[in-house]
């Protein structure tokens, strides 16, 4: 079974937006798993689950880090797999 990465996001976030950019450019010299990017606002138990806490980057839906890119633990939790 392929990882799943998952960024939970809220349209207009700086932090969420930052998050988003710093993954992609680490896509571009790393292997990452697939990327999906989901609303806070769009899921009723998401928007309970995290409310304003976003971003969360998910792994498999195991939280990774929250606000800020965490390369080291992505990495560290990516070889794990």
């Amino acid at each position: 079974m392929q990882s799943r990465l998952t960024v939970v996001h809220r349209h207009g976030c700086e932090l969420c937006d930052a998050m988003l950019l710093e993954l992609r450019q680490l896509a571009a010299s790393s292997p990452l798993p697939p990327l999906e990017v989901v609303d806070v606002d769009d899921d009723p138990e998401l928007a309970r689950r995290y409310g304003l806490d976003v971003p969360v980057l998910l792994l498999d839906g195991v939280v990774v880090c929250r606000h800020r890119l965490d390369r080291l633990e992505l990495a560290r939790l990516l070889r794990r797999r």
